[in-house]
């Protein structure tokens, strides 16, 4: 008998059970809250938008922060905002747990007058930080998916959990910027909505990933590759789906190979980049998809050591703290093969991720 897994998608009938989900289409409450917000668990509600002036628009709600689930509740929001020819501006919001609230019927989470909310379908973001004012609509284009429960487990016996809920896979939308001394500005795009929550750091559960989700013509496409840390194997934990015309095409996991090309080193993070990150997938004998994240600029480049200052920053560094985190725009291209040979190609604007968690190995 071959020892049971220490990584894997909880995809059994009994995971199911356990977890009150059924197969099928994703229900509204599985976008509220799942955890108690206390210590032993993180949880977090994820935006992110590209827009038709170049612009992209980050927007995160969070129980605390990722990284010490050990921790008190400590509802903090961060939004990024890249606009071409200005300084990329990072700002957060902080809450206390009285002034945080979120519902586990669906996703309504609020904090100091800003908020989080929809139905799978159509969500609202307010968020007010320092001199920015931002608004969004996200209205759907792609149904709620997710692989298998949406839940991750890891050790031999299910102990510690992952979970990610792509939302809203894709949506068309509406921003509203304004910034102090200018006029509020509307732009519209292609944005993603997705939910995450577990109950260890996750550091202690993955080493590293690759993540990415774009448009490209009639496709849109959601792709990650996660590799589990040396505890857990170093289990590679694939997860895409692929879609054209709003319906769902490809999203089998275990038909999925990550190439990575023309690697580096980057300079600030120390960490390995690749500038083509290449998701090859074998749907059958005759038909193959291959989507292509082609990076041509690094928008965020953040050492979790630099996060943290004074004492706190000492001690990260005589820790070995090196985790880092970089987010990536470029093109991405979906191409289609038929026995061979290239039967369409699609290319737009995207963004992508590199978290790394763990050392290099």
């Amino acid at each position: 008998m071959s020892p049971a897994p220490l990584a894997r998608v909880a995809n059994r009938d009994e995971d199911f059970a356990r977890l009150g989900i059924q197969r099928g289409p994703v229900q509204p409450w599985e976008d509220g809250m799942r955890t108690t917000g206390g210590r032993g668990s993180y949880e977090w509600w994820y935006f992110d938008s590209h827009l038709e002036d170049g612009s992209s628009l980050v927007v995160t709600f969070y129980t605390k922060w990722l990284l010490n689930p050990k921790a008190k509740e400590a509802p903090m929001i961060q939004v990024d905002l890249d606009r071409p020819g200005r300084p990329a501006r990072q700002l957060f919001v902080h809450a206390t747990p009285p002034e945080f609230s979120a519902s586990k019927e669906g996703c309504d989470v609020r904090m100091k007058g800003c908020y989080f909310r929809g139905d799978l379908h159509t969500y609202q973001i307010k968020v007010v930080a320092d001199d920015v004012t931002v608004e969004a609509e996200l209205v759907g284009q792609v149904p709620s998916w997710r692989q298998a429960t949406g839940v991750t487990y890891f050790g031999a016996h299910d102990e510690h959990t992952f979970a990610w809920l792509p939302s809203v896979p894709q949506g068309k939308v509406t921003v509203t910027i304004a910034e102090k001394g200018a006029p509020p500005q509307t732009l519209h795009g292609i944005g993603y909505h997705d939910h995450n929550w577990g109950d260890v750091a996750m550091s202690k559960l993955l080493n590293h990933w690759y993540w990415g989700r774009a448009q490209a013509g009639p496709y849109s496409v959601i792709a990650a590759y996660l590799y589990a840390e040396k505890e857990y194997g170093r289990t590679e934990l694939p997860q895409i789906v692929i879609a054209r015309d709003g319906q769902i095409v490809a999203d089998d996991a275990s038909k999925v190979r990550l190439v990575l090309e023309d690697v580096f080193t980057d300079a600030h993070s120390d960490k390995p980049v690749a500038n083509r990150v290449i998701y090859d997938y074998a749907q059958d004998a005759r038909t193959r998809y291959r989507v292509i994240f082609q990076r041509s600029q690094t928008l965020l480049d953040q050492k979790f050591a630099d996060t943290v200052t004074g004492i706190k920053h000492a001690l990260a560094v005589l820790a070995r703290v090196d985790g880092a985190y970089l987010r990536f725009s470029g093109t991405v291209t979906v191409e289609k093969y038929e026995n061979g040979t290239l039967v369409e190609t699609a290319s737009d604007p995207g963004i992508w991720e590199l978290m790394y968690l763990g050392h290099v190995e």
